[in-house]
Parts: C-alpha cells; structure tokens; sequence
C-alpha cells in the first residue's frame, strides 16, 4: 500500500494538523496520526478553540472547578485552551525531540482582540509562554502592520513564534524582516537560538475564493479567459511566496543567523482545505510541494491525500514564470490583488475576533450552568443579586 504522506514527508513537507480538541486528546487520535500518518505539529485558532469548547461534556470537571473559584470568563477560556495545549505538546514531544526542536510543534493565537496592538500582543504572548510551559509551543501572532514589531519583540525573548494571517507577498517580506531582526535581538540578548523556532502562515485557500468571486462579478461565466483564471490565484502567489522565501535564506544576513545555530523560518501554508468543489480536494497540497515547507490540513484533507494525493517534484520553484502570468492576467481583467490581500487580512481578523466572541460566550454559559449544578451561583446570579444589594441600599 502506497505511503503517500510518507512519500509528503521526504519531499520537505512537514504534515501538521489544524484542529485539536480535548476529545483528540483523551482518546489518543492526536498520538495515533503522530504514529500512523506523519503528523509533526498541530495549529490552531479561536475557530477550532470555539468548535471544540461546545462540547461541554468534556471540560465538565475544568468548569466546575473553575465555577467554584468563581473565576473570570476570559481566564476560564485561557485555563481551558493551554490545558489542552499543554496536552498536545506532550503528545508531540516525540516529534520535537527526534526533529532537533524543528517539529513537534503546537500552535495557541494570542486574543484576535489585540491584533492592531502591538505592547498587548507581547505581553500576552509572554503570558501564554509562561501558562503552556512547553519548549515545543508556537505563540501565533497575526501579521498586522501593529503584529510585525511584536513579532520581533516576542521573538527577541526567546519565545517561539507562528506569524498567522499572512495574505500577500510584501506583507511577508516584512514577517521575514521582522523575524531576521527579532533572531538578531535574541542573539544579542543572549538566548541560544537552537531553542527559538518560527513558521510564516500563509493563507492559500481563501484567496481563491477572494478572487474567483471578483472574476465572476467580471463576467467569467460568459468570457473563457476569465474563467481560466479561477482557481489560480492562491497557489501561484504561494509559489511566489516560495521565492521570496528562497532568496532572503540564501542571503549573507541569514547566514550569520546560521551559523549561530538558527532555524529558518519555514513557509507554512495555512488555509488548505479546497473551498469551491469543482477543485481538486488535494490541490493546495500537490501544487505547493516544497522543501522546508509545512502544511497544515484538516483531517479530512490529510485522509484524502493519504488516499489519492500525488508527489509533485518541484511543484514550486519550476513554477515561477507561471505563477506571475496569473497576476499579469489578473491585473489585465481589472482585478486589484492588492485590495484583494487586504479584503483579506481585515475579513481574517474578523473572523477570527468573532470566533474568540463566540468562544466566550459559550464558556459563560457553560460557566453558569457548572456554577448553578454544584450549588453555587452563577457569575450572572451573582452580579444580579449584587446589582439588586445595592438598589436597595440606594433607596
């Protein structure tokens, strides 16, 4: 039978998973994929944290702890989401170990709440480092114009970073930068750079669905040489993103890096599931093989390449002159790509800080109902009967 995720692997693709929840944990399928199917890392974000924290069943004796402690629904959901971090890291230690640190790694997002600002970012990304307590965590921070310099910030203490939400290829020339500069500060600081690891998540899947939508608002129902372009946008800028990537780890700068011991900060492509049916399931997988690489799918995905997907040796760097007829075909038809990335970048953190919104108000409720089961009042009751004290005590 053949191996086709082993076959992923040797080509440079690291296989990361992009879910986690406590039932993963506790019923050792996070362990199992590590074993079975390649897995070396696991992202997440408020989305997955939101899903997985609606099954209130297994965080039943967390929250009623929490409950008792009457502690807040912010901390709660913090308590709750770097326990299973924390988890998932052991489960991936294995990984971590046999990779040098480059592996092995598990992905938490700072409060999407904080995206535009910066000291924020930093101090929660310290926090989280200090609650995980797991040499193989990825604090994620998104690439706002406001994430960069806390890129650098965080970085330059020695902590391990994920860049999330990175959409067009400038942008990522400025995570790179940051990235450069925040190895360059830890260095001077002291920390040894074996320990500090870092990946840029580059969103792929949504800028297909981005830009076909603009194509078809053009008319490439009715017009062949708009329609050949759908479907083409996210990976061609992905490739180009490669290239990039390529040139700035090859450069003199990098190389002091290196020989100080560092990892590169390898492209990570996020956003893998294919969104629009007509596509290929595997196609944000088989298009962007790549040395150095990380891709992190869905299980369904991962299943689906493990069934029918297909090595593609240089599927990237023979596929530069390509990918930028794309975008000079792009501009032809008067799609803008710049406000495309940053339609992009606004709607990613929206989304996300809606998740987190979601996320808390699921954890209140299941707060309140832990609370009222062992006999306590609920933080709602609580505030209800102090706001009532001190109506009376006004009257």
């Amino acid at each position: 039978m053949t191996d086709r995720l082993g076959e992923l692997t040797a080509a440079g693709v690291a296989v990361w998973l992009d879910d986690l929840s406590r039932v993963r944990l506790s019923s050792g399928n996070l362990d199992q994929l590590r074993r079975e199917k390649h897995l070396v890392g696991v992202t997440t974000n408020p989305t997955i944290f939101a899903k997985a924290l609606s099954d209130a069943d297994e965080y039943s004796w967390q929250l009623r702890d929490l409950a008792m402690r009457g502690v807040t629904v912010e901390e709660t959901v913090r308590m709750l989401t770097t326990y299973d971090v924390r988890w998932a890291c052991d489960v991936m230690r294995p990984a971590y170990d046999s990779s040098a640190g480059v592996d092995g790694r598990v992905s938490i997002e700072v409060d999407p709440r904080l995206a535009y600002e910066t000291e924020k970012t930093v101090a929660e990304a310290k926090a989280l480092w200090w609650l995980v307590d797991r040499p193989n965590l990825f604090i994620k921070i998104p690439a706002t114009e406001a994430g960069l310099p806390a890129i650098t910030a965080t970085l330059a203490e020695g902590i391990s970073v994920n860049v999330t939400l990175i959409f067009g290829l400038d942008r990522y020339s400025q995570v790179m930068e940051a990235f450069l500069a925040g190895l360059e500060q830890a260095k001077a600081n002291g920390h040894d750079l074996t320990k500090i690891a870092s990946v840029a998540s580059f969103f792929v899947s949504r800028v297909d669905s981005e830009v076909d939508k603009r194509l078809d608002k053009l008319g490439a129902a009715g017009r062949p040489d708009l329609a050949a372009l759908k479907g083409k946008a996210a990976v061609a800028n992905a490739q180009l993103a490669y290239e990039r990537y390529s040139e700035v780890f090859s450069s003199d700068r990098w190389q002091a890096l290196a020989d100080a011991g560092a990892h590169p900060q390898r492209p990570l492509w996020a956003s893998t599931s294919t969104k629009n049916p007509e596509y290929r399931d595997v196609i944000y997988v088989e298009e962007l093989i790549a040395p150095g690489t990380v891709n992190t799918m869905p299980e369904p995905v991962i299943d689906a390449y493990a069934d029918h997907g297909e090595v593609r040796p240089d599927a990237v760097t023979g596929a530069y002159t390509q990918a930028r007829e794309v975008f000079t075909g792009l501009a032809a038809a008067g799609v803008d790509f710049d406000d495309v990335i940053a339609t992009l970048e606004r709607e990613g953190v929206e989304k996300f800080e809606a998740s987190w919104l979601e996320l808390l108000d699921g954890v209140r409720k299941s707060l309140e109902a832990a609370a009222e089961g062992a006999g306590k009042p609920g933080r709602a009751a609580q505030d209800n009967a102090a706001a009532a004290q001190r109506a009376g005590g006004n009257a």
